[in-house]
């Protein structure tokens, strides 16, 4: 009777070990599996995410100022480009005065040889 009762005892705590690790195996099925949807939602959703994206912020806040850095370096360079074209202008200018000069010298001398 001794080993009846001993097979009986074993057999009802596996069958109850197997019968709650079943439920503890399900429990942690739903919740990879609610990590995964959380996360293919996030990925197609990134509006409607949690609000534990503090970091999100953070790199979007980065982004921004990185923007802001290259908008101004942009317009920085494209006044320097500016400026340079106005000199490049005026010297244009005085190049086309100092011809015309040079032209009209020219003909006076022209003029006064003949």
């Amino acid at each position: 009777m001794n080993r009846y009762s001993t097979a009986v005892l074993l057999s009802t705590l596996t069958m109850t070990t197997a019968a709650q690790a079943d439920a503890l195996g399900g429990l942690f099925d739903n919740s990879i599996v609610g990590s995964i949807t959380q996360a293919i939602n996030d990925a197609y959703k990134p509006n409607d995410s949690r609000n534990d994206d503090g970091d999100d912020r953070r790199w979007e806040g980065e982004d921004r100022n990185r923007s802001d850095d290259n908008r101004r370096q942009y317009e920085d360079r494209h006044l320097q480009l500016e400026d340079r074209r106005r000199q490049l202008d005026n010297q244009q200018r005085q190049l086309d005065d100092q011809r015309r000069q040079l032209e009209e010298d020219e003909r006076r001398l022209d003029d006064d040889y003949r």
